[in-house]
């Protein structure tokens, strides 16, 4: 398999994977720290380079609002956003996965106001959690790229017909420079293939209707067909899991296990977080410590299952979030790893613990330091389930 090593950040990885996917429409409006990416298609677009029908709109409310109009007439259509402006499209988020459309956006996690703050958390992504799109998160500039190419074959899946999100973390890798491996034009475009919808509003030999008001007579079995195909794509999205493996070579799961077959501890963690995490892991385990990690790759649909078979076996847990889940109990991440966890036996301790708001570092002693904390609460037989927080002045 033929491959160029070039050295990107991830928006410029983000831009390389849209052009060569070559969409028929990319509608956008500029974020930080989103905006490099449609800047650099819109330069594509300009040179001739893609043949992609390129509207600049008002708002991101527009922007999500075009793509969909693209979708609903057969086009493979793409945005991208960060922060506030996925906050403009809440409204037609919805209605995108609601009406099975395939519409992949990189999404740059960026922290949502209030306060203003232009850093990275993940509280934009993790906001919309709950609205139906499928979610991919990126550690590196690598993955930023190849999650793009796997994204567009997963929502477009005829088993699935979902919109998809890719998250990458924003500064911390929209903007860092990273050797990239790209693949070829055409082994990319061969690997997505030609986007065939079932239906279409322009088709008048097969008329259908679009966004028609649905009242208490079909809403419940519409929203229960959607709730299915989230909770039945697993197994046609590791189909393309595999058969990205086989073409470029690189496996991509739902989940990526680190040390973790001899552990008794870990930590459960999402985004470029992980990098930092593993260094800690092997720095423990050379001080004779049975620590692991597991890197969570997809958040929607969320990988249960891998999860209770990858950490049975384990004594305690740490989950960090990037997100404060404003429900007095810690972020979304540990919520849902809990919940997950909460029928193995013997059960293991699960804690929670959020850092990283608006940006601010963590530190290799930090997490460290949540490990020691992990471990001593197990001996203890500590089962205090108030999170706690990395890095905060309190």
């Amino acid at each position: 398999m033929q491959k160029t090593l070039k050295a990107l950040t991830g928006n410029e990885a983000a831009a390389e994977a849209m052009r060569q996917i070559n969409p028929d429409v990319v509608a956008a409006y500029p974020i930080t720290p989103q905006t490099e990416i449609v800047q650099l298609y819109s330069g594509f677009v300009a040179d001739g380079i893609v043949d992609t029908e390129m509207i600049a709109v008002e708002s991101e409310h527009s922007a999500m609002s075009a793509a969909i109009g693209a979708a609903v007439a057969g086009a493979r259509a793409m945005t991208a956003t960060s922060s506030q402006g996925l906050a403009l499209m809440w409204e037609m988020l919805y209605i995108a996965a609601g009406l099975r459309l395939p519409i992949v956006m990189p999404m740059v996690n960026r922290t949502l106001s209030a306060p203003l703050n232009i850093h990275c958390d993940h509280s934009d992504s993790m906001g919309a959690r709950d609205s139906g799109w499928i979610q991919i998160y990126a550690e590196d500039s690598q993955e930023v790229y190849d999650n793009l190419i796997l994204a567009m074959r997963i929502a477009e899946h005829p088993q699935i017909v979902l919109p998809a999100m890719t998250c990458l973390d924003g500064f911390i890798l929209s903007h860092a420079m990273m050797g990239v491996n790209i693949y070829t034009d055409d082994d990319v475009r061969e690997f997505v293939g030609a986007y065939q919808p079932e239906y279409t509003v322009l088709n008048p030999q097969q008329p259908v209707t679009v966004g028609a008001i649905d009242m208490f007579d079909y809403y419940f079995e519409h929203k229960r067909a959607q709730a299915e195909a989230m909770r039945a794509c697993k197994p046609y999205m590791q189909e393309v899991f595999d058969a990205f493996a086989d073409r470029f070579g690189t496996r991509y799961g739902f989940i990526e296990p680190y040390r973790l077959d001899d552990a008794e501890y870990a930590v459960i963690v999402i985004g470029s977080t992980a990098g930092t995490v593993r260094v800690v892991v092997d720095d423990l385990r050379q001080a004779g410590e049975a620590v692991g990690m597991l890197k969570l790759r997809v958040f929607r649909p969320f990988p249960a299952e891998e999860l209770m078979d990858a950490l049975g076996h384990l004594r305690g847990i740490a989950v960090l979030d990037r997100a404060e889940g404003m429900a007095g109990l810690g972020g979304p991440l540990y919520a849902e790893a809990r919940s997950a966890l909460y029928d193995l036996q013997p059960r293991p301790l699960v804690t929670g613990y959020v850092y990283g708001l608006g940006g601010r570092d963590i530190r290799t002693d930090d997490i460290a330091a949540a490990c020691h904390e992990l471990k001593d609460d197990v001996a203890a037989g500590r089962k205090d389930q108030r999170c706690r927080y990395i890095g905060v002045r309190e």
